[in-house]
């Protein structure tokens, strides 16, 4: 049986009445009823960021479960990892004498945008050989192959985002083997994927792919608490980024780090050792046969996630907005929605009854004419200045109506989905003023010059 020591030194602690001369205000005493779990790193807890006993005792767990060389805690989710992994890759290229590039798939979240400008990075965007969506970027391995042989100057690294927030994938082996032959790493944000190492058969996890490093956000889909996440570093990767990586997480990171989501990561890795594998193989049949049915109803599905189901509902003549609308009246919620796609996640714990339940709405559905609006194209941005000079330049609030022209500031967008439309220090064109239309951006911050 898997060691839970952060687990397992909390009960002790609560068990023992202490008196609590230490943060946090609560004192253990009962609000919200998990107060009593909730400590702070006083001595014997260990500490997040500089772990020498039960903190590290379980990320090694952890580590050893992922198949890495180490594999280091968040509590605030991949955003915290994706920053600290941007800074590693910087220490590193200063290392090698090389500039801060990245080269990136342009569906990025925001926290890419946001290391970037930390990092000043320089980053040279990959867009797929078809417009696709804002959500989606699908690089081919042949194409990027292309992309980096004609660079002046080779990226430190390439970073792509997979799975997606509509479930698709690229592939992350063939993408893999082209960079490391360019001798540029491979980063992936793999927020929505940390249960693909458990899929039946062969992991489908980037770091088993040939990933040097990824994030995984814990808390999107398996059984941790929000915040819950891991920085993974692979064992082929520079021997810097283990060595380097506690410092480059607190450089980010809350000097607060929660106990709660602590001990749900630790507790986690004795429930992934002991059942999730065979949860997880029992509960795929049940989904797979749910998206057999909507595709028999008529629904158009798209990504090739396993958990995920991603609606595209308008050949069936409403939009991802409306269908969600539909699904709150029954007091069932989904992950995301827009003009586009209704995107459900799913769990081994959503179990066979989650799953009827959510079916027995749709049945109830009644097909419409088709809705032809499309969204307009993704635009392809017109960098002026670099990400790290707008964001921290002075900004003003405009509508997007009057915003044309202007060289955008901080990002304008929400979370879900948090891939912006116009990245910091490019050129807001007319194809932008559509998308912010479309997907109801009604202000954005543009440079005050």
């Amino acid at each position: 049986m898997m060691e839970t020591p952060i687990c397992d030194y909390v009960k002790n602690y609560t068990d023992s009445d202490a008196l609590r001369l230490h943060m946090p205000g609560h004192k253990g005493k009962n609000l919200l009823g998990m107060e009593m779990l909730d400590i702070t790193e006083i001595d014997g807890a260990d500490v997040l960021y500089a772990p020498s006993g039960i903190i590290r005792q379980s990320e090694e767990n952890a580590a050893a479960l992922f198949g890495t060389v180490r594999t280091i805690y968040s509590a605030e989710g991949s955003s915290l990892s994706i920053r600290a992994m941007l800074y590693l890759v910087s220490l590193y290229g200063r290392k090698t004498g090389r500039k801060p590039l990245i080269a990136a798939a342009r569906n990025a979240h925001k926290a890419f945008m946001t290391g970037a400008a930390l990092m000043d990075m320089d980053v040279h965007w990959l867009y797929p050989a078809e417009s696709g969506n804002l959500l989606s970027c699908i690089l081919d391995p042949e194409m990027l192959d292309a992309e980096l042989a004609a660079m002046p100057e080779k990226p430190i690294a390439v970073y792509v985002t997979s799975p997606d927030y509509l479930g698709n994938t690229v592939d992350i082996a063939a993408l893999a083997s082209v960079c490391h032959r360019h001798g540029v790493l491979l980063l992936a944000d793999n927020a929505h994927g940390a249960y693909l190492h458990f899929l039946p058969g062969d992991s489908r996890h980037p770091i088993a792919l040939g990933a040097d490093m990824c994030c995984d956000s814990a808390h999107k889909t398996l059984p941790v608490l929000t915040g819950g996440g891991y920085l993974h570093i692979a064992h082929r990767a520079p021997a810097m980024f283990a060595e380097q990586a506690d410092r480059a997480m607190s450089l980010f990171a809350s000097t607060s780090p929660s106990y709660l989501i602590l001990q749900s990561l630790d507790r986690a890795n004795r429930y992934l050792t002991e059942e999730y594998r065979e949860r997880l193989a029992a509960f795929l049949p049940t989904v797979r046969g749910w998206k057999e049915e909507l595709r028999r109803m008529g629904f158009e599905l798209t990504g090739t996630e396993e958990t995920k189901i991603t609606i595209a509902p308008k050949s069936y003549g409403y939009t991802g907005t409306e269908l969600a609308e539909i699904l709150q009246k029954h007091n069932i919620h989904c992950e995301f929605a827009d003009p586009d796609y209704l995107v459900l996640m799913t769990a081994p714990e959503t179990g066979e009854t989650g799953i009827r339940r959510a079916a027995e709405v749709f049945t109830g559905i009644p097909r419409r004419t088709p809705n032809i609006e499309t969204p307009p194209p993704i635009p392809r941005g017109k960098k002026v200045v670099s990400i790290r000079e707008a964001v921290f330049a002075p900004s003003r609030t405009v509508a997007v109506e009057e915003s044309i022209g202007h060289i955008l500031a901080a990002p304008s967008v929400n979370c879900p989905p948090a891939v912006p439309i116009v990245v910091s220090g490019e050129v807001i064109g007319e194809e932008a003023i559509q998308c912010f239309r479309y997907y109801g951006t009604a202000f954005c911050d543009v440079m005050d010059v």
